[in-house]
């Protein structure tokens, strides 16, 4: 008999199937490592999407230039339900962060915790107290309460911010200088400070604070100039001319310093003393206003409810993304001036219009019930309830044009009042206006999430019946099942 059919070769021969089914095991799951290890995905499949950060966060996490230290006092075994809850679901965000940032080379993301009371000459040297987040940048502070991570209704929390609350720290922390927006007041415009529901701009002002924004007011009558740190004006519903020396003020601002716009119309107002600055712009605001009667273009209050928009613009792009409308009351027609049709230097482009299919540009204010009058109104291919101009030019021995200045124009001022911002399409196109205005692309589109409870209500019977399930019934299941393994073997 050879040795290949001995049994010593059949032992050998099987000891090395074993030492190979070894390897190939320790090989696979050494495979499995380091494909999880350099090659890792992860899906966010909550509801709510509590295990994920927002995409603008994410954009703004991918631009830090310095790291970024969050120091937290939240004690983790805390007594108190309300403290330990905010402890849970600041470490699970924190860890987000963190996570989001382990591959940036100079931009990261720390967190650490800090016992005041083991350690209360740091807690002082730091300034913090119990329950207090701290985010540090280099030699910048900012200090976040535990009120700024919840939304509360009579006292409860009823929403989780704090996604919007850290991202706003690290923004003023990490950034740049903050940009400044100026309100122009003097000529009976909105108000940011006003809080009343139809007059006010108090939430429109809230929500710019809190993007890193430094806001103040500003009359041309009193200062008789455009500050120089000014990266955008906003004028919201001027129902007064401005005067001649304002006026110039204004061109040269957005003529000669590349200056950033957004002018929010009254319908009902025959003259701003702008027509020359938006002429300059190849703009026209026409003395009608919008009507669609058709099915879907009116809102319970009788304004106009918006929904097509440009498809290749940023300021639209979370609008078309998100499937958001806009609720307008009465809006003003703005469009592209034809007579500056060919200024190659100036680009305008509507953005926001209703059906060109059943609104029309009504001129006649009083007309009840309005019609469309053929040769007086405007056809409503040629209505627009938003526009936007951007003056270019060929930078130096380059090919290419590079922006001079930015200019929205919207036919309507009240979308930005504190009764209607209030809606989530209202406050990103009006939010997606000024991000392009002053270069900030990004669009900051933070949702609170909603605290979720659940409970479980079990009777004392039913209570015992689960007892008795746990500790007999599980058991007898296993024994049952090897029961039966074992009867199928032996036959």
């Amino acid at each position: 008999m050879s040795f290949l059919e001995s049994f010593r070769a059949a032992r050998w021969i099987r000891s090395l199937n074993l030492v190979l089914q070894a390897v190939l095991f320790l090989t696979f799951f050494a495979g499995l490592n380091y494909v999880a290890l350099h090659y890792a995905w992860r899906f966010d499949l909550t509801r709510m999407h509590q295990h994920s950060l927002s995409a603008e966060t994410l954009s703004y996490l991918a631009q830090l230039k310095k790291p970024v230290m969050i120091i937290v006092t939240l004690a983790e075994n805390n007594t108190d339900e309300k403290y330990a809850q905010a402890y849970e679901d600041l470490n699970q965000l924190l860890g987000e962060y963190k996570y989001a940032t382990e591959s940036s080379l100079t931009g990261k993301v720390k967190f650490t915790h800090l016992d005041v009371f083991q350690r209360p000459r740091d807690a002082q040297q730091l300034g913090l107290e119990q329950n207090q987040i701290l985010i540090n940048c280099g030699t910048r502070n900012r200090i976040v309460r535990l009120e700024d991570l919840y939304q509360f209704k009579e006292g409860k929390p009823t929403a989780f911010r704090g996604e919007e609350a850290i991202t706003t720290a690290i923004l003023d922390v990490a950034g740049a200088d903050l940009k400044k927006i100026y309100f122009l007041v003097g000529h009976g415009e909105l108000e940011p400070a006003d809080v009343s529901p139809d007059k006010g701009l108090s939430v429109f002002k809230d929500q710019l604070s809190i993007r890193n924004f430094a806001l103040e007011a500003l009359d041309l009558r009193v200062k008789h100039k455009v500050p120089d740190d000014a990266s955008l004006l906003i004028i919201p519903r001027p129902l007064t001319s401005y005067e001649p020396f304002e006026q110039e003020l204004l061109r040269q601002y957005m003529g000669t310093r590349a200056g950033r716009m957004l002018l929010l119309l009254e319908p009902s107002k025959t003259e701003y003393g702008l027509a020359d600055l938006l002429y300059d712009w190849g703009i026209i605001a026409d003395r009608a206003y919008i009507f669609d009667p058709g099915p879907d273009g009116q809102n319970d209050s009788g304004g106009l409810i918006l929904k097509s928009f440009a498809a290749d613009h940023p300021i639209t792009k979370p609008l078309l993304d998100q499937r958001l409308l806009l609720s307008f009351g009465t809006c003003r027609s703005v469009r592209k001036n034809p007579s500056r049709a060919n200024d190659e230097s100036v680009i305008v482009k509507p953005v926001v219009g209703p059906s060109d299919k059943t609104a029309w540009g009504e001129r006649d204010f009083q007309q009840t019930p309005p019609r469309f009058d053929q040769g007086v109104d405007i056809l409503g291919k040629f209505v627009s309830a938003a526009v936007v101009s951007e003056r270019v030019g060929a930078k130096a021995d380059l090919s290419f044009s590079v922006p001079r200045g930015r200019l929205v124009v919207v036919g309507c001022a009240d979308f930005v009042t504190n009764n209607r911002i209030v809606a989530r399409g209202n406050l990103t196109f009006a939010l997606a206006c000024v991000n392009w205005l002053v270069d900030r692309d990004t669009q900051l589109n933070i949702v609170p999430r909603p605290i979720e409870k659940f409970q479980l209500v079990l009777s004392q019977q039913e209570l015992l019946r689960l007892r008795y399930s746990l500790l007999f019934g599980l058991p007898a299941a296993v024994a049952l099942i090897g029961l039966l393994v074992h009867w199928t073997r032996r036959r």
